[in-house]
């Protein structure tokens, strides 16, 4: 069966050189006894990878079960992969058969294979290397031949290094990596993904066919997509079933995707008003950092000029301080000795610092995160002179955030 064939089986839509290859590995691995591993973001559709090696393999007419380990409490998973005899914990009336007996001579699904105990892993394991488990609660060794395919959106690599995965398990579960591109690696395909969702959608709900403008296919394009296919299905879902209008434009469209911590994020601004790419876990956290880093130059400021006042003689005069309409300005002694000129404005004032500086007060910053973003906003609505465009792009948000921001914190166009 070629590859074309096998996408209309299974409803694959795309060409995107990452998506064939990774159809590809999966059509010559399907033939053998291999163990697969597939990684890939959540919604990327990795249980149809492993769908299609079951239905390639020799195994097609046997069992077939797809079990989300991260779905399965952490006490009951074992008897859930193994089965149980009676009476082996509280709650179990009668022996149960584990999914590696009732799928024997098929194929078993792991999805998010990451959340499994440690406990379950090595019994996993020994599955993979010897064929072999033994129910709860028993101490008779059983054998099964079972073909084990994983999942997993998580780094297994990383969680081997801080012992919440066990590397030989690892190992023999990675014999065949296959990596399922996440759709934003796939631009190429999310147009043909939308109209055959909208056309599907257009047919169950007796309805016409929802149509995009350039603008808004852009806007979809360029959409970051952090549900991956399971996100664009259902936003051409209530596109579907909540526009009025089925010719929808770009602010139309911007109204059904929703703002991702992606895109909120102040970042910091490169030069001719491109956005940073460094990325944050969240809003909080950069905002924290900004504000650390504030109360850090505070800090050095204060030592510095503490220790100023502290070794007078080291500048030649103690410096006296004066306001003006323009700023602090540092006053100089005169010929006469008993007047002062105006010279470099400073930052403090003190008239009698020899007194003052034993009985001075720290006043602690305001770490408040909703001053600071208010804060944040203003100063880029003045840098940007009220444009709120080239605004939000310096605080590497969206339009919609800023307008959103704007109006829960009461701030007027500058």
């Amino acid at each position: 069966m070629d590859q074309q064939a096998i996408k209309n089986r299974f409803g694959i839509i795309g060409n995107s050189p990452a998506l064939n290859h990774a159809l590809n590995v999966a059509i010559q691995v399907a033939n053998t006894d291999l163990s697969v591993l597939i990684n890939g973001e959540s919604g990327v559709g990795k249980e149809v990878f492993s769908q299609i090696i079951h239905a390639l393999s020799a195994r097609k007419h046997n069992p077939f079960i797809a079990v989300n380990c991260g779905a399965i409490p952490e006490g009951t998973i074992d008897s859930e992969l193994f089965g149980h005899e009676k009476g082996s914990f509280t709650g179990a009336v009668d022996g149960r058969k584990g999914y590696f007996e009732t799928v024997n001579g098929g194929t078993i699904f792991l999805d998010e294979i990451g959340e499994l105990p440690l406990g379950t892993q090595a019994r996993l394991l020994r599955v993979l290397e010897a064929g072999e488990y033994i129910r709860v609660g028993s101490s008779k060794v059983q054998k099964t031949d079972v073909r084990v395919i994983a999942a997993t959106n998580k780094d297994l690599l990383e969680f081997t290094q801080n012992g919440r995965f066990r590397e030989d398990l690892y190992y023999r579960l990675n014999t065949v990596p296959i990596r399922v591109p996440a759709l934003r690696d796939r631009k190429e395909d999310i147009f043909l993904l939308f109209r055959k969702f909208a056309t599907d959608f257009a047919d169950k709900y007796k309805t016409t066919s929802v149509q995009l403008n350039e603008e808004a296919r852009n806007v979809l394009i360029n959409y970051t997509w952090p549900g991956n296919v399971r996100e664009l299905k259902n936003i051409a879902e209530q596109i579907s079933v909540l526009s009025i209008e089925k010719n929808i434009a770009a602010e139309q469209l911007r109204t059904f995707l929703p703002d991702h911590n992606y895109n909120r994020l102040p970042v910091l601004a490169g030069g001719s008003g491109s956005v940073s790419h460094t990325e944050f876990a969240n809003e909080r956290e950069i905002l924290y950092k900004l504000f650390f880093d504030m109360k850090k130059d505070v800090n050095e400021l204060k030592k510095m000029f503490y220790d100023l006042l502290q070794n007078p003689a080291t500048t030649g005069h103690v410096p006296v301080f004066s306001g003006t309409e323009n700023g602090l300005k540092e006053l100089h002694p005169t010929s006469n000795g008993n007047q002062y000129s105006q010279s470099t404005p400073v930052l403090f004032h003190n008239n009698n610092v020899e007194n003052d500086i034993h009985h001075h007060e720290d006043v602690e910053e305001s770490l408040s995160i909703v001053d600071k973003e208010k804060e944040l906003i203003i100063k880029a609505l003045k840098k940007h002179r009220g444009k709120r465009r080239d605004a939000s792009l310096d605080l590497g948000i969206s339009e919609r955030t800023l307008y959103r921001k704007l109006k829960e914190y009461d701030i007027e166009d500058l």
